[in-house]
Order: C-alpha cells, then sequence, then structure tokens
C-alpha cells in the first residue's frame, strides 16, 4: 500500500486584495506523524482518527544542521520554488500582470540570487572548519595547534554571524515572495471582472405584475428580521432572524447537508475558533490594516470567517495513505467577518454582513483528480440552485478577480428582483495548493460555499 506524504504549509499575506499567503499541500519526505488512515477506516469511519483524536508530530530539519538559537524562526513557511521562478521569469510576469497583482519579481528574485550566494558561503566555512578539526586530531607542534585553535574560534565566530544574516535573509525572501499569484488555468479568461466567462445559465428573471419589494422590506412587513435590535446590541451590520425566516435557514441548511451527504461527504461542524497561525496557513490576514478577521485580544485565536479554515488544519502536517484519497467534507459553520474596505459596496441588509451561517464543501485529492472534483463540487452546487427554482449564472472568473492561491474559480451569481440584479451566492474554488509554489499544478484541495442568509430566496 503506497503512502502518499502531504504537508500542510504557508506563510503571511502582505495585503487583503493579493491573498498572498499560501496554502501547500505537498510532499515532504521528513514528515513523522501518528496517523495514518486506510480504506477499511474510510469506510466504516467516515469521522478519520487524525482528523479528530491522533496528534502529528513533524520534524522538519535535519539533525546535521547547524541552528542560530538567537535568531527567531518562523514556525512554517511556505514552499516556493525559487528556481523555477527565476527560470521562468517571463511566464511568471504575465501572470503577475494578467492577476493584477502587486508583487514585484524584480526584488524577490535580487533576494533569492543574494541569499543563493550568502549560502554557498556559509557552506564554505562549515567546510574551512571541519578542515580544521580535522586537522587538529593528529599530532601536532603546540604553536600550529594554537595557530588551529585560533583559527577555528574566527570560523566560528564568522560563521555565527553569517547563519544569522542568512535566517534574516531568507525571512525577509519569504515575506517578500508571498506576493506573487500562483500561476493559472490556461482556460481561464485574461482581464478584469468584466471579462468573467459566463459556464451556465439557468432560467429566466421571473416577470411580477405587482410592485415587487426587496428582502429589507418583505422582513420587515413579515416580521422575519430585525436589524434595529441587532444594532443597539451588536453593532451596524448584525441582525435578528425571527419567526419563519428562522425555519427556513434551518430548513435550506439541513436541505443542504442531506443533498451533499449523498454525494459521499462527510457532514462536520467545526470550531470557530481557531489559532492565527491557522489562518495565516488558509491565506487569510489575521491582523493588520483591512483585515477581514475578527481577532481575540491578548490570545493567538480568532473567530473563523469561513469553515474553510478549521477544515483546511484537520490534517495539517499529517502523512495520509493515498488510498484513503478522496477525502470530501461538508461543514456547518458561522462566520465571522470585519467587512473592512467595503464601503461604497452593496452592503444593503444581509450582503457584507458580521456575522453568518454558511455550508462549505472541501475535497482533499490526487493532483491527477484535481479537475474532475473541482467540476463535481460546481455541478452539486448548480444542481441545488436549479432544484431551489432559483435564475442563476455560473462565471469562470477572470485572472484579476482570482485570489493569490486560485488556479481556477467559478463563482454562481442569483438573479435578485428586490436588488435588480445578479449578486454572488457561492463559489467554487480551484486553489493552487502546490508541492512547489508555482512548479507542478498539484491542485490536491477543492472547496465551494454554499452561503445562505435567505439573500436569493427572500426576493423572489
Amino acid at each position: 500500500m503506497s503512502l502518499h506524504k502531504l504537508r500542510l504549509a504557508a506563510a503571511v499575506p502582505l495585503t487583503i486584495s493579493t491573498f498572498s499567503s499560501r496554502l501547500f499541500l505537498k510532499p515532504f519526505p521528513n514528515t513523522l506523524t501518528l496517523g495514518l488512515f486506510s480504506r477499511r477506516l474510510q469506510q466504516h469511519k467516515p469521522l478519520l482518527v487524525r482528523a479528530f483524536s491522533a496528534s502529528a508530530t513533524v520534524q522538519d530539519i535535519p539533525a546535521t544542521q547547524t541552528t542560530v538559537s538567537s535568531v527567531a524562526r518562523p514556525q512554517w513557511k511556505a514552499s516556493i520554488d525559487f528556481k523555477w521562478i527565476r527560470d521562468n521569469k517571463e511566464a511568471v510576469e504575465i501572470n503577475i500582470k494578467n492577476r493584477n497583482s502587486n508583487a514585484n519579481l524584480d526584488v524577490v528574485l535580487e533576494l533569492y540570487e543574494n541569499m543563493v550566494n550568502l549560502q554557498k558561503e556559509v557552506e564554505r566555512l562549515r567546510e574551512e572548519r571541519n578542515n580544521v578539526a580535522k586537522k587538529m586530531k593528529g599530532k601536532l607542534e603546540p604553536s600550529e595547534r594554537e595557530r588551529l585553535v585560533e583559527e577555528g574560534k574566527s570560523l566560528k565566530e564568522s560563521l555565527v554571524s553569517m547563519e544569522e544574516d542568512l535566517v534574516k535573509l531568507k525571512d525577509e525572501l519569504q515575506h517578500v515572495a508571498q506576493s506573487i499569484p500562483n500561476m493559472t488555468h490556461p482556460d481561464v479568461p485574461v482581464g478584469g471582472e468584466d471579462s468573467s466567462a459566463i459556464r451556465k445559465e439557468v432560467g429566466c428573471p421571473r416577470e411580477f405584475h405587482f410592485q415587487i419589494k426587496d428582502h429589507l422590506q418583505l422582513g420587515k412587513d413579515l416580521d422575519l428580521i430585525d436589524f434595529d435590535s441587532a444594532a443597539e446590541v451588536s453593532g451596524s451590520k448584525f441582525f435578528y432572524l425571527k419567526n419563519e425566516a428562522v425555519l427556513l435557514e434551518m430548513a435550506l441548511l439541513n436541505w443542504t447537508l442531506s443533498q451533499v451527504m449523498k454525494k459521499g461527504y462527510t457532514p462536520l461542524t467545526t470550531p470557530e475558533i481557531v489559532r492565527s497561525s491557522i489562518v495565516e496557513k488558509c491565506g487569510f490576514q489575521p491582523r493588520g490594516d483591512n483585515t477581514q478577521v475578527y481577532s481575540i485580544d491578548g490570545t493567538d485565536q480568532c473567530l473563523i470567517g469561513t469553515a474553510e479554515i478549521p477544515l483546511g488544519g484537520i490534517h495539517m502536517d499529517s502523512i495520509l495513505l493515498e488510498s484513503a484519497l478522496p477525502l470530501k467534507y461538508i461543514a456547518f459553520s458561522h462566520c465571522f467577518r470585519t467587512e473592512a474596505g467595503a464601503a461604497g459596496a452593496a452592503t444593503k441588509g444581509l450582503y457584507r454582513v458580521h456575522q453568518f451561517s454558511k455550508a462549505e464543501m472541501f475535497v482533499i485529492c490526487r493532483p491527477e483528480d484535481s479537475e474532475f472534483f473541482h467540476h463535481e463540487l460546481i455541478q452539486i452546487e448548480e444542481d441545488l440552485f436549479t432544484s431551489l427554482g432559483l435564475h442563476f449564472k455560473t462565471l469562470d472568473m477572470a485572472t484579476a478577480d482570482l485570489g493569490a492561491p486560485a488556479y481556477r474559480k467559478f463563482d454562481i451569481e442569483a438573479w435578485m428582483p428586490g436588488f435588480g440584479r445578479f449578486g454572488e451566492i457561492t463559489k467554487a474554488g480551484d486553489w493552487e495548493y502546490d508541492t512547489a509554489h508555482l512548479n507542478h499544478f498539484r491542485r490536491v484541495l477543492r472547496k465551494a460555499k454554499q452561503t445562505f442568509q435567505l439573500l436569493s430566496l427572500c426576493t423572489l
């Protein structure tokens, strides 16, 4: 039985607009774990052991490497193939331009070359130090031994200083390189949001023989939504659901879970508070200007903005049996978002609120199965909304509308009569959680979201 070794790692985003953090699922030979999976276990116990009980132990740094205790090392880092970036500079530059990214490739490559040169110098000093140590093992005149001792001390001091510089340079390179977006699927339209291509359109706008009301007015008239009380209790962009609206939301979520479970997805509810490092590894900015994440003061924890975050952490630093793949989840959670920078956007009513309920599909699969499961997620979404009788369209989002980790992304927008326009209700992301950042397109995590805020149904 073959083992498919997978490790999750990531890096801090520079700006929320570029989603410069990455989540990588990569073969990692130095990973050690206690959590293994078998086909038999998956068949009889869909809630996998590693996800809920066993702990993982990871040994990243070989024992032969010299460590520098005086320099704080990052707990994790992105797996970026800088050599590949350097060798494919022109393609990467074009991709940065198409993605409307602010990444500075020249700075990244300059830092990389400096790091390579410094690494060579460190290796040279280590070799010299080893040679001096070897010479001191033989019979030597006192004067010669004293000279070698002094030379050894000098080499040690130089090596310690240079290793500190190397660690700092690597950290700087990691930080700057996070703004480089992953490469893009060749079929993705190039351009801004207006260049996105329609994959599918279902139904047509309903005709009404009376003046229609939006969901705000319906919610007030039918005593379904209370924004005023929520504003007093929690602040703006919070709401109370009342009466039939509560039953409608629960019915939608239960129906969604039951339909998706028929496709072989394991249902979960997730923690809604997670460590800041997990948020960062999933491509979000837990702190800083314009963050979308609520951080808990005095702790290293955050409220989740999506179930993707705790789902992404379930198998972090794990070794998975290839025969256990795919792992398919449908998770329910409440989601919390600051909506920083949303001023001027469509924020009326239940749009861009600070707390909402969401069901999220999440798949871990072999790279060669990636395309299949991405389309499976999209098809499930389209089937759900067709069953609800919604008029919607599926968009293959253009390059400038993709987050930095995305390889390809499909959005579904439903017609909202109360707004007189289409509005996004789900997205199916084909994320580039790659073994080498920009190298082999090893797409192994897929995710899709169904956000039910009564937004679609209340406007019909």
